[in-house]
């Protein structure tokens, strides 16, 4: 993480749209900067520096805690709203049946964002292949 104030790194998809919308409410919202983005769909990411795969990253949300502690999905937007001082907006989703309901919902969002941002066309996804820099 780059800031030792930091709550958590998130890991987001900057290609597609609602995602975009979202990381920039957080950026907005996050005055005391406790937050660290990071583009997984930049020319720059290199998936192997976090021992995981562009495959892994591209399933579903990622954060890592300072401690090097991941979590995915749902448990991220928690981790976020709460990094900006909002975890009362998301003390709801911990309530049993409503947690379990918004982990499928997103999964299922996540697993399908593709073709739901417009980036899937005649059944193939709009994936622009990571690119490793060579340095000589």
């Amino acid at each position: 993480m780059k800031s030792e104030y930091c709550e958590i790194e998130a890991f987001y998809d900057g290609e597609c749209p609602l995602c975009n919308r979202e990381v920039n409410l957080l950026k907005r919202l996050d005055r005391r900067h406790k937050i660290h983005f990071t583009d997984i769909a930049a020319s720059e990411f290199d998936p192997a520096v976090y021992g995981k795969t562009q495959d892994e990253f591209m399933q579903e949300m990622q954060g890592r805690l300072p401690d090097g502690t991941w979590v995915t999905g749902v448990e991220v937007f928690r981790r976020l709203y709460s990094a900006i001082g909002l975890r009362w907006l998301m003390l709801p989703t911990r309530l049993p049946g409503i947690s379990q309901g918004l982990d499928y919902l997103y999964r299922h969002f996540a697993r399908h964002r593709l073709k739901l941002t417009g980036r899937c066309q005649q059944d193939q996804c709009d994936i622009k292949p990571h690119q490793h820099e060579v340095h000589s």
